[in-house]
């Protein structure tokens, strides 16, 4: 498996953070929905290394599992089985030594073509294994109905005991699962059983594959669905896709969550490079941290909606106040990853109808991508109702086109061209064949961050996020509480999400587990309390935005803004290097864009209503007013909190300032 050097994981929080405090006519405050987009990175420092076997020490890094449909149609024409040999043996070649493999032959049931049915466990890539896997597949028959639940039943067998990080399955099909009635195991049972044992990408191939059901597949287990147009182009796409595989750098990405009281999580999906349903898992800490699993990172970004409620009642208006904290932490694989430190989802309750309505670019995007992928549904039904439905197919086709314009999506674009009769005309090409649908349908699902950089990135759907290279504060360490706090949750308070420094690399707490951010956690809010115009409270990278301010730079025009310990003036914190942005925030002749402010690390998860606050504040560089104990903690003098000695605000019952307020 290739593995970079150094595995770093970014993360920044977008959101327009205003929701209306106005009751309504009956004088209720009814509960208001914040929707905040997530943008997580994954990137190697060092760039890929390919070593053609796993790291010394870890085992074997990919278990793959390669299923083959060979029902009857598949001979019709014989161009679809020869293609489906020719691609399974390249992907077989390039699996390295020590990787665990199996090729199975879908019909009405599965079978194990390698190693064999007398040998239901996974080979073991080597030279002989691999020659003979290749063999077995050569000597491939088509014959029999489909059953898909069946084949990803046995694949899910083979995999159940084993110790790879990254357990992959590839289903190649050109069918409906026409004799799902008739299988051992239906597909729902099958995928219940399946979903998060796995990733599967299904590939459809020839004219009479069924996108909804690739796609029914992917979304449960984690997967793409992709197809080919043209036979041939089978063992290019195959070897491009396991090339990806081996290029894993972390098998699974966690998104902890931790709302504060009186907050609720409706939803968290994904929603770039598809829109995906994540499920929720509780976290091992314990107490409200809700875990969300994401699986197969390379080296991409991918975006996270994340939807919350919450009562204004009673909560404080134009102050900006925590609703949640995010974090992203993951499982140990033997392998050093950089976290990043946590961010909190915030709100700031107005009575400004205007700064109310607003909506952030990131979820106004998705939700215009929801919008094209209905009007293609809409299309798509409407032409197979043939000329009773033709006018209906043409003005869902021009929506869909007016769509995929205000996206800027050129896939997209390009895709809906091939439907349409002619550039412009907006109306339904005559003679257009089923397949032609089934591929856009496919490519309607797929979204992009916008290439401008608004909205929730600042870049492709690869590398890390635009901007990222000038983030470097965003991996200096966070101060580590050094005790729990009196009536916080379970486990004393972290500066990172797997309880090291942000910049440390094991990725895994010494207990094992993770704690949600408890008190005393300062809150960076990068470029002052409002952002750019008071809208964004955490800006992702590739937005435009003011860079935060150097330290011991003035704070919103008031007071310095105190530097970290052991940080020099005009330094950013973490980074080791000038700050490239003057004081005023804006940057120097000759640099460019201005670096993008990090995400504020969360306050304490206390209430609805936990104010996030700058550091910013007077008091300067030299600690709290507040005098340390004997310990290194500060006490908070109102009601005996504890927490770390770097805490603006008490993270207890009271808030108060710690630093700048006298003892």
């Amino acid at each position: 498996m290739t593995v970079a050097e150094e595995t770093e994981v970014t993360l920044a929080v977008g959101q327009h953070k205003e929701l209306p405090a106005v009751p309504d006519t009956s004088g209720r405050h009814p509960e208001q929905e914040m929707h905040a987009i997530l943008e997580i990175g994954v990137r190697s420092q060092a760039g890929p290394r390919h070593t053609g076997a796993p790291a010394p020490g870890t085992g074997p890094a990919l278990a793959e599992v390669l299923i083959v449909d060979t029902s009857r149609s598949m001979l019709h024409p014989a161009a679809k089985l020869r293609a489906a040999k020719d691609a399974t043996a390249a992907a077989v070649r390039m699996l390295p030594d020590g990787t665990a493999f199996a090729v199975l032959s879908g019909r009405f049931d599965a079978t194990l073509v390698h190693p064999g049915p007398d040998r239901p466990v996974l080979a073991v890539a080597g030279p002989a294994e691999r020659e003979a896997a290749e063999r077995a597949v050569r000597i491939l028959d088509a014959d029999g109905g489909t059953a898909l639940g069946t084949w990803l039943d046995l694949a899910r067998r083979l995999l159940k005991d084993h110790p790879a990080p990254v357990k992959h399955v590839l289903l190649l099909t050109d069918g409906r699962n026409e004799h799902d009635h008739r299988a051992a195991m239906a597909l729902d049972t099958a995928l219940d059983a399946c979903e998060g044992r796995f990733v599967c990408d299904a590939w459809g191939i020839g004219d009479d594959w069924d996108a909804e059901l690739l796609l029914r597949i992917t979304r449960r287990l984690h997967g793409r669905a992709r197809a080919v147009r043209a036979e041939s182009e089978l063992t290019s796409a195959y070897e491009e896709l396991v090339a990806g595989l081996l290029g894993t750098a972390v098998p699974e990405l966690r998104i902890r969550l931790t709302p504060t009281p009186g907050t609720v999580i409706r939803q968290v999906k994904q929603v770039v490079p598809a829109e995906q349903d994540l499920p929720a898992v509780p976290a091992g800490s314990g107490g409200r941290a809700v875990e969300y699993v994401t699986r197969a990172w390379g080296e991409e970004v991918r975006h996270f909606q994340v939807v919350l409620t919450a009562d204004p009642t009673g909560r404080e208006t134009d102050e900006d106040l925590q609703l949640a904290a995010v974090e992203v932490v993951l499982p140990d694989f033997g392998r050093p990853v950089r976290l990043p430190a946590p961010r909190p989802v915030l709100v700031r309750w107005t009575d400004n109808p205007r700064d109310a309505s607003r909506q952030y670019p990131g979820v106004r995007r998705h939700e215009r991508y929801q919008q094209a992928g209905a009007a293609v549904a809409r299309a798509y039904r409407a032409w197979l109702r043939g000329p009773d439905g033709s006018a209906t197919a043409d003005r869902a086709l021009a929506q869909a086109l007016a769509l995929a314009g205000e996206l800027g999506d050129a896939q997209l674009r390009e895709a809906l061209r091939r439907i349409e009769a002619a550039p412009g005309t907006g109306r339904v090409r005559p003679g257009l064949r089923d397949v032609d649908w089934q591929h856009l349908i496919l490519s309607s699902a797929l979204t992009t961050p916008p290439a401008g950089g608004t909205g929730a990135s600042g870049g492709g759907g690869s590398g890390a996020p635009a901007g990222a290279a000038a983030s470097a504060a965003g991996s200096s360490p966070q101060p580590r509480a050094r005790a729990t706090a009196r009536g916080a949750g379970p486990g004393s308070p972290r500066g990172a999400a797997d309880g090291r420094p942000a910049g440390g690399g094991e990725g895994r707490p010494a207990d094992g587990g993770n704690v949600p951010p408890g008190p005393g956690l300062p809150v960076p809010q990068a470029g002052g309390a409002d952002g750019p115009a008071g809208d964004e409270a955490a800006v992702p990278p590739g937005t435009d935005a003011p860079a935060p301010p150097a330290a011991g730079a003035p704070v919103n025009g008031g007071d310095a803004a105190p530097a970290p310990p052991g940080a020099d003036a005009g330094v950013s914190p973490g980074s080791g290097a000038p700050a490239s942005h003057t004081p005023d925030g804006s940057p120097p002749p000759g640099t460019g864009d201005p670096p993008l402010p990090e995400a504020e690390a969360p306050v304490p998860a206390r209430a609805t209503g936990a104010r996030a606050h700058s550091p910013g504040v007077p008091g300067g560089p030299g600690g709290p007013d507040v005098p340390l104990r004997a310990d290194g903690l500060v006490e908070c003098p109102g009601c005996r909190w504890l927490g770390p000695a770097e805490s603006v605000y008490c993270g207890g019952d009271c808030g108060r300032r710690l630093r700048g307020a006298s003892a």
